[in-house]
This record gives C-alpha cells, structure tokens and sequence, in this order.
C-alpha cells in the first residue's frame, strides 16, 4: 500500500523539526493575539472617531478588502523570500499598523490602517500555512490543526489582554503599542528556529516514494478528468461554508462587545468577554477537535456544530443577559471550531484540480466571507437593530447544518479505495497520489 512508506518517517522527528513546530506555533499565536488585543476596546475607537455602527463596520471591512488584494502576492513573496522570512517581518510589520490604530484620527485614517493590516494578515497567513505544513511533512503526520488551535489560544488571550485593559483604564494608546512591542520580539525571535532551504525541500523528500509506486496505480487520471466539471460547483458550496464559518467569527469579534454593551447594557470590562468566551470555545474545539472528527468523521461534526451554532446564537438573541450572550457564543465557538479547517482539507484534496488551487480559492473565498459580513451586520444594525442584524449567525449555522453534506467524512487524505464526495453529495472517484 502507498501507505506504509511513510509510517517511518512519523516515527523519527529531529530536533530541528520539534524546534520548528514550537516557532510555528508562536507564529500562529502572535497573528491572533496582535489583532485581538484590540478588538475589545473596538467601542472605544467607534466612540472616539464618533462613528455609526455602519461606518465601523465599513472601517473593519477594509481588513478583509485589503486580504484579498494582498493575498495574490503571498505566493511571489515566498518563492522570492522565503515563507519563514515573510511570516516573521510580516508580523513584526503587523504589530506596527496596530498599535498605530489608536492614534487614527478619522474613519479614514481607521480604514487605511485596518486595510493595511488585512493586507500584511493574508500574507502571514499564507506563509505561516505553508510554514506549517513544511513542519507537517517532516513529522509524518497531521499537526496543522494544533498550529490552528495555537491560533484560537492567541486569540484568547489578546481578548483577554485587551478585556483587562480596558476594564483597568488603561490609556489606549500605551496599552496597543506596548503589546504589539512585546510580541512583534517574540516574532523575532520564533524566526532563528523557523526551517531554512528551499520551500519543496520536505515536498520533494516525502513524494519521493511515489516514484516507486506499483504501476496498477497508474490509472488515475481518468477519474480526475471525470469529475472535474464538478469541481467548480463544489468549491462553491465550499465557498458558502467558508463565508458562513466568517460571519460566525465575526460576530464575535466585531460585534460581540458592542452588543453586550448597547443591547444587554453591560460595562466595558464584561463587553470583551463575549470575543473571548468565542474564542475560549474554539480553542477547546480546535484542540479536541482531531480525537473527535476521528471518532465521528469530519462531515458529522461540522453539520452537528452548525445546528449548535444556531441554537446558541438564536438563545441569545431570543433572551439577552450577560449568561445567555456568553453561552451562546461559546456554543458557536464550539461548532466552527472544526468547520474551516475540515473546509480546507475538502477543497485540498478536490479531484480534477492541481495540487493547492482549491485551497487557494477556498481561503480567498473565506476572506469575501469577512469582507461582506461586517458590511452587511453593521448596514442592517443601522436599519433596525444589532439585535436583528446578528440573526445572520443563526442562519450561517443553519445552512453549515445543510451544506456540510459535501465534506469530506474523513479528516486524514483518504486512502485510495475511499470515495470523496461530489457536488451533489454523492461519490466520486478518489484523488490520485
């Protein structure tokens, strides 16, 4: 079996390897906490620029626009530069354009900065991913949702950081530009333990079996050129579970603190515990996440989360407290956990598409999904109320709930006697080697 050739190297893990991992995953974590740091004294930003709730989230949706822009250049970035290099002065470069947020001194000057910020995040975030799973491949087996669960750590403590701040009174100013200092250092630093070399160095070691693969094997590319007409209709659907993981994200993050303090009437301290109380959930989700989509497969545990998803999300609206707000979104936090990294893996392992193109689209799916949402929540919050405007996360879980029939079941490349599933749900022959 193709198969057994890489249960060796699983076994042997340098020490150059386990070093990189570690400096992998501060990368991961400082990415999140340099925004999140800041997403809790959002509302002192709106009330400081005397913005509407439309005009901060116009100005917030500038991260996504400039993601999307950026993103194309990720890749030029790592072949000329290499992916250890742009992630860290990436991040480094980061921290500035945060920690000059709070010196903004109209919706301009915000949206610039937050656009900039989009910008630099798309680019880290490509390199750290293909960082990661260069690590990956020397272990032999699957580590990137650890890196991802890494992530949702560092958001948690940015969150709490930004939470404690504001509820000490801390000038905002000194407060975001002494952490984005601090962990642009730890930035630097993780970069001396980052992996050297060409990026396809670890490609090229692991693939080099296949070179030897029994000729019986040879075959498939006839099932690729059969469903690839299927391969546009399904990264769609895709598309849609990326852009409903985003408003669910966003929800916490944009607007959770704003609705803890305009609809339940909450003080500035307990507004950012509802980002936090998200991402605390998403932690647990993504760290236990693997034993679980083991045990259940990848496509149950996403549709089960996005019932979840509308359950916590419709409770809290149905009855707002301070309780009910962060059950609800811990409840969401829980069913996403899963639901972009099982998106990834389904788009990466699309038959009848070139090795990373789906993932490539999915991810840039994902971003339109961040561009639009804060749009449209604050446009709608306008209208009638961010009451009514966050009842796009109830119907975000709702349709994850229904379109997540088209994962992937399994989270592990499927051997080459499964069969993934098409657009319409059903079986397709499986992707060759």
């Amino acid at each position: 079996m193709p198969a057994s050739p890489a249960a060796p190297s699983a076994a042997v893990v340098t020490p150059v390897a386990r070093r990189a991992r570690v400096a992998v995953s501060m990368v991961f974590l400082v990415n999140a906490v340099l925004y999140a740091n800041l997403v809790p004294r959002l509302p002192e930003v709106k009330a400081d620029l005397g913005l509407s709730n439309a005009a901060l989230g116009t100005a917030i949706a500038a991260m996504p626009l400039g993601a999307l822009l950026a993103g194309l250049l990720a890749p030029l970035l790592i072949q000329r530069l290499g992916s250890a290099a742009v992630a860290s002065s990436g991040l480094v470069t980061l921290a500035v354009a945060v920690a000059l947020v709070p010196l903004a001194g109209s919706w301009a000057a915000l949206a610039g900065l937050l656009l900039l910020a989009g910008a630099l995040d798309a680019v880290i975030d490509v390199a750290q991913n293909a960082h990661g799973f260069r690590v990956q491949r020397l272990y032999g087996r699957s580590i990137v949702n650890a890196f991802h669960g890494l992530w949702s750590v560092g958001a948690v403590l940015g969150g709490l950081v930004g939470s404690a701040a504001a509820g000490l009174g801390v000038p905002l100013p000194a407060h975001i530009a002494t952490t984005s200092a601090v962990f642009a250092v730890v930035a630097v630093v993780a970069h001396r333990f980052l992996l050297r070399g060409p990026e396809d160095a670890e490609r090229a070691a692991a693939d080099a079996p296949a070179a030897d693969a029994p000729a019986a094997d040879a075959p498939a590319p006839a099932p690729r050129r059969r469903v690839a007409g299927h391969a546009v209709l399904l990264l769609a659907a895709l598309g849609v579970l990326a852009a409903c993981g985003a408003f669910v994200e966003d929800a916490g993050s944009s607007w959770g603190a704003l609705y803890l303090r305009t609809e339940v009437g909450t003080g500035a301290a307990a507004a950012g515990l509802a980002f936090v109380a998200l991402q605390v959930a998403m932690t647990v989700g993504r760290l236990t996440g693997d034993r679980v989509v083991d045990r259940f497969g990848q496509r149950r545990v996403a549709r089960v989360g996005g019932l979840a998803i509308a359950v916590g999300a419709g409770g809290m609206l149905a009855v707002p407290s301070l309780a009910t707000t962060l059950a609800g979104f811990a409840l969401a936090g829980l069913g996403v956990a899963t639901l972009v990294p099982a998106v990834m893996h389904t788009a990466d392992e699309l038959p009848g598409l070139p090795a990373g193109v789906g993932l490539t689209v999915v991810s840039w799916l994902l971003r339109v999904g961040f561009l639009v949402s804060p749009t449209v929540v604050g446009v709608v919050a306008d209208a009638s109320s961010l009451r009514v405007a966050l009842l796009s996360v109830v119907v975000s879980g709702l349709v994850v709930a229904g379109v997540g029939r088209v994962l992937l079941t399994r989270a592990a490349a499927p051997e080459p006697d499964e069969e993934p599933v098409t657009a319409s749900g059903g079986p397709a022959a499986s992707p060759g080697a």
